[in-house]
């Protein structure tokens, strides 16, 4: 139990998190109800729309495979691993900024399923970022 908390534990529970998240986007069509909102939209914008979900579910299940299956790697110092730390930091860290910044209240404030889903993004997002910024302090030495 201990070693999960530990940094390297972190590392890794954290890439599982970021994997679980790029599968869960093969059900996100579903849960925001993409296909009644997109089938007035033309041929090009749903097509681009589910070609854009496909990559950024394939892009947060490669970004947690790095700290799932490499961390002690990542920790060691070396200059590219210290490298892909500090652009996971910058990644996730943009990524609560829009969290915040971008998404309207609109969308979530009086609505319980989205108001859950917009703090535990924010929680997420948090925690995943303070451990790859963490992790980049630690080997940054």
């Amino acid at each position: 139990m201990t070693e999960l908390l530990g940094l390297t534990g972190q590392l890794r529970l954290v890439g599982v998190a970021l994997i679980v998240m790029g599968l869960v986007h093969a059900a996100l069509p579903r849960i925001l109800g993409w296909p009644a909102d997109l089938r007035a939209s033309s041929l090009l914008t749903r097509q681009v729309s589910y070609a854009h979900l496909f990559f950024i579910a394939l892009t947060c299940t490669l970004l947690g495979t790095l700290p799932l299956a490499f961390a002690p790697a990542l920790l060691a110092g070396a200059p590219l691993p210290t490298f892909l730390l500090c652009a996971q930091t910058l990644f996730w860290g943009l990524r609560w900024i829009m969290q915040f910044a971008y998404f309207s209240p609109r969308l979530w404030r009086g609505d319980r399923l989205r108001t859950a889903g917009h703090g535990a993004l924010a929680v997420l997002w948090t925690w995943v970022t303070m451990v790859f910024a963490t992790a980049t302090v630690h080997a940054l030495g």
